[in-house]
């Protein structure tokens, strides 16, 4: 694939970023424009590896020499095809997948991988800038009316393909605006909105049919929708976050991540924020406690509202900054990762576990944290160990609780369906993606737990997949 050589002539090279001076002030995304020639130089350096372990990398199986190898030879309407015949939206995984692929890449073993998801966004925005990119209405309708209650990448992916297999879906979501996580949880610096708005548009001219500021199980009985729709796709993600009780949890300033992120992004696009419920980072003291990528979003939208200081603390140990030898090629690697929002200004502290919140006159002013050591036991699990005499403080007037998700939220949608849980919380799913409920299907976070935007999107498929052959057998269409 690509040029025989290319993995041998030319380096890894990537766009550059703005510069922090620049972007800091603004909500635009981070990158300058890649010239065409030098993308295809990157392209060519996919290699015939005989075995392209970047599939086993890429949950959503993408066809990655194939389509390097288009660009490569600037066959674009190939490479787009090629492209989004297993990714309904690469454009988004082009900007925030953290492209487990380039870690599998078979140049990685001894040089830097392929530079697979600037390629991979490229040929999206060459899709829709050349025009490749249209509409794919059904040729034949099945007369088969689907819900789909969630409307992030997972639910989107269902409702797209399900559409264009000839159902009639509708796509509800509880928020204003449609694109769950993508919309409210990334922030606009990292995912500009016009892109998401651009491919919901293209869904809407398939034919589906998108409903929104509605609550399934608050504002429309889920009794009602079992009986208007001959299936129900459950895609309402993981919404629950992990809250850290200790004492002081409640003072006023402490606050979960989603809200902040959310309401920033709502903001963005001029939502009018009451006084009441603002959550904003100038002039303050923020603590982020998480260090994952929820948490670096934190840190990027805290700097961008012109924060005094921010500090980013995790509670497990500082990650080696090469691969570590626990986690070999062609494996995702252990490793110390320094977001884009990190080199804008962040002190991060690895463990560290908060011990209390203190705070005047019901508003956070301090966080009490230890610091820890990490020990192997016999069964291989590390065991944490406060150090004695390593208490500290960090001054603290917004605190944000960037610690991941437990479940899906019960409250109306689930509990009024009365769908079985696993032992984790979630939606329990059999191998075709069908709950306990005969004709009510789940994918993405809510079934699977939190993951990445790709593998919702993967799940996503597969459910329709499955909704489509349950309600159509032999004449099925997705395949």
């Amino acid at each position: 694939m690509g040029k025989a050589t290319g993995f041998m002539d030319i380096d890894r090279e990537n766009p550059r970023t703005r510069s922090v001076a620049s972007r800091i002030t603004d909500w635009n995304e981070l990158y300058h424009e890649f010239p065409i020639e030098k993308l295809q130089d990157q392209a060519s350096r996919c290699m015939d590896c005989g075995i392209p372990f970047c599939h086993s990398g890429c949950t959503l199986n993408n066809i990655i020499p194939h389509w390097n190898d288009m660009v490569y030879k600037g066959r674009w309407e190939e490479a787009v095809e090629i492209l989004h015949r297993t990714n309904n939206f690469p454009e988004f995984t082009g900007r925030i997948c953290p492209a487990l692929c380039e870690a599998s890449c078979v140049v990685g073993l001894n040089s830097e991988p392929v530079s697979i998801r600037e390629v991979e966004k490229r040929i999206a925005e060459e899709g829709w800038s050349r025009g490749f990119v249209k509409p794919q209405p059904a040729v034949k309708k099945t007369g088969k009316l689907i819900a789909v209650v969630g409307s992030g990448p997972a639910g989107m992916a269902a409702a797209q393909q399900l559409t264009r297999a000839g159902h009639d879906v509708t796509l509800f979501e509880k928020n204003p605006r449609a694109g769950g996580l993508l919309r409210f949880g990334i922030p606009d610096f990292k995912l500009d909105k016009k892109v998401l708005d651009r491919r919901l548009e293209q869904m809407v001219a398939e034919g589906l049919t998108i409903k929104t500021g509605v609550n399934i199980g608050v504002d429309i009985p889920v009794a009602k929708l079992q009986e208007d729709f001959d299936a129900i796709v459950l895609t309402g993600g993981s919404e629950k976050p992990r809250d850290l009780p200790i004492p002081g949890r409640d003072f006023i300033g402490v606050h979960f991540a989603m809200d902040f992120l959310a309401q920033q992004n709502q903001r963005v696009f001029g939502a009018d924020i009451q006084a009441a419920d603002e959550i904003f980072a100038k002039g303050k003291n923020v603590v982020v406690i998480g260090g994952g990528d929820t948490g670096s979003d934190c840190v990027g939208t805290s700097i961008r509202h012109g924060a005094k200081r921010v500090t980013q603390i995790e509670l497990l140990p500082k990650p080696p900054k090469e691969r570590s030898i626990e986690t070999p090629w062609p494996l995702w690697p252990q490793q110390l990762r320094t977001s884009t929002s990190h080199q804008e200004g962040c002190e991060r502290m690895w463990n560290i576990l908060s011990k209390s919140f203190g705070g005047e006159n019901g508003k956070v002013t301090v966080l009490n944290c230890v610091r820890l050591r990490w020990s192997e036991q016999e069964t291989g699990r590390p065991q944490m160990e406060e150090i004695a005499g390593s208490e500290f403080s960090i001054k603290a007037d917004l605190v944000l609780l960037a610690m991941g998700f437990l479940h899906p939220e019960k409250n109306g949608l689930l509990d009024e369906l009365g769908v079985e849980l696993d032992p984790r919380g979630n939606v329990q799913v059999n191998q075709l993606n069908m709950t306990s409920i005969e004709g009510v299907f789940a994918a993405g976070d809510m079934a699977t737990g939190q993951s990445l935007v790709l593998k919702a999107i993967a799940d996503g498929r597969q459910a329709a997949k499955n909704v489509d052959k349950w309600l159509q057998g032999a004449d099925a269409v997705l395949i």
